[in-house]
């Protein structure tokens, strides 16, 4: 199985797009500083993943997330799961 991972940083409010074949293994790479990009950021947030089949659907759909019509999706697919959350989510008074 091989997932595609979209990374924040929390501080920078970035993000960064990629795919492996262990996905755990890969983000506690990015948390040890092992990855060039992430290495200078620090409070990664794994905000969203996807599992697919082969590699190169992985790699299919990291070039797709990473294009403009990807990052709308993303951008949309947060926002869906923040309106749903805010309306079932309990407050503290």
């Amino acid at each position: 199985m091989h997932h595609t991972s979209v990374l924040l940083s929390e501080p920078a409010r970035r993000f960064y797009t990629g795919y492996t074949a262990d996905l755990r293994k890969r983000l506690a790479e990015h948390r040890q500083g092992r990855v060039r990009w992430t290495a200078s950021r620090q409070s990664l947030r794994l905000v969203y993943y996807e599992a697919c089949l082969s590699p190169e659907d992985a790699l299919r759909r990291e070039r797709f997330l990473k294009s403009g019509k990807g990052k709308r999706y993303l951008r949309n697919r947060r926002a869906a799961h923040f309106s749903s959350v805010g309306r079932n989510k309990l407050e503290r008074h």
